[in-house]
């Protein structure tokens, strides 16, 4: 009997092809995972879970009594319970670096987009608006030469401060956890604390990863610290900020603009006020969303998940406690 592995939303389709080939497979896309039958009734037998965005806690895994390995297609796993999946030695993995210097585009395009207002000016012209020689009213800022904060100096920003400083001449202020001088050698970023970067940057970037002390990380006193002319671009996760916040902020004149990839309810909500401020640009969260990326994290994660299935440790394992607490059952044939 083959073994049974639900699919829940993003997973590229060659891969998903190749996993029906080899085991029972179910996909389930944006339901109700609480209350679905249908879902539930297969998640009993279900040995291994891959894909994106599922909420994986406590109440789900009590309905999974079989259940081995969870798979992310995302760098991301705010979604799992990691206590709750170590305490049951189940494998918990997730797709590091592939994403990093396509998010680090994305990233900086969106930057670029805001500082020069091109979503807006695209409109105008296609609006057939552009009737004269464009006054200063349509002017945007320049990018080359300013000071850029970045809040998150993990791959991702590094990757971004490489694009700034060789690629623009930019200056590179950082805050994170730790120093990272081998970005401060190769990109010429200075560590500073946070309120210091705030205070100096004219362009801040926000790439940490979401987690209980990231929740809100940014708000209102965060944004009254930065300078009037400054432009917030958000490319981590919408609740690391307090969204309603921003939108005071920009109502109130206390910064100039914002480029976000993320929202705090995704999709975005129709009657949220960010869609109808013109100084701010807006993308459905595209940060990884090329074909050639997507694909690699899909590929990645189903070599974790098979890896997983079958006594093997994933290559991108999380949690390392679950994996050194089954060793010793594989090593005895009873996985």
């Amino acid at each position: 009997m083959k073994k049974r592995i639900i699919a829940y939303n993003r997973l590229e389709k060659p891969v998903l092809e190749e996993l029906k080939s080899k085991y029972d497979v179910k996909s389930f896309k944006n339901i109700n995972t609480k209350t679905d039958k249908v879902f539930l009734g297969y998640l009993e037998k279900t040995e291994g879970i891959i894909g994106l965005e599922l909420e994986v806690d406590k109440e789900l895994l009590e309905n999974a009594p079989n259940l081995k390995i969870v798979s992310n297609v995302s760098v991301g796993y705010s979604n799992l319970d990691m206590e709750e999946l170590t305490k049951r030695n189940i494998m918990a993995t997730n797709t590091p670096d592939i994403l990093t210097d396509t998010v680090a585009d994305t990233v900086f395009g969106l930057l670029l987009a805001t500082a020069r207002r091109i979503p807006e000016l695209d409109h105008f012209v296609k609006s057939k608006q552009w009737k004269d020689p464009l006054e200063s009213e349509h002017y945007g800022i320049d990018v080359h030469h300013k000071t850029l904060g970045i809040i998150g100096m993990g791959k991702i920003g590094q990757a971004i401060a490489q694009r700034a400083n060789l690629g623009f001449n930019m200056n590179i202020l950082y805050n994170s956890r730790t120093k990272k001088p081998e970005a401060e050698a190769k990109y010429n970023a200075t560590y500073c604390n946070l309120d210091e970067l705030l205070k100096q940057s004219d362009f801040v970037v926000l790439i940490t990863p979401l987690t209980e002390e990231t929740k809100g990380f940014i708000g209102r006193r965060e944004f009254q610290l930065m300078k009037k002319s400054a432009i917030f671009i958000n490319g981590s996760r919408g609740k690391t900020i307090i969204e309603e916040d921003l939108i005071e902020a920009l109502k109130n004149g206390e910064i100039a603009a914002a480029g976000l990839d993320v929202f705090k309810i995704e999709p975005v909500e129709h009657d949220n006020p960010l869609l109808n401020m013109k100084n701010v640009v807006t993308l459905p969260h595209i940060g990884s969303s090329t074909f050639e990326t997507e694909l690699k994290m899909s590929e990645l994660a189903a070599k974790n998940l098979v890896a997983g299935l079958n006594g093997e440790k994933p290559p991108s394992l999380i949690n390392s406690d679950a994996w050194e607490n089954i060793k010793p059952v594989v090593g005895k044939k009873f996985y």
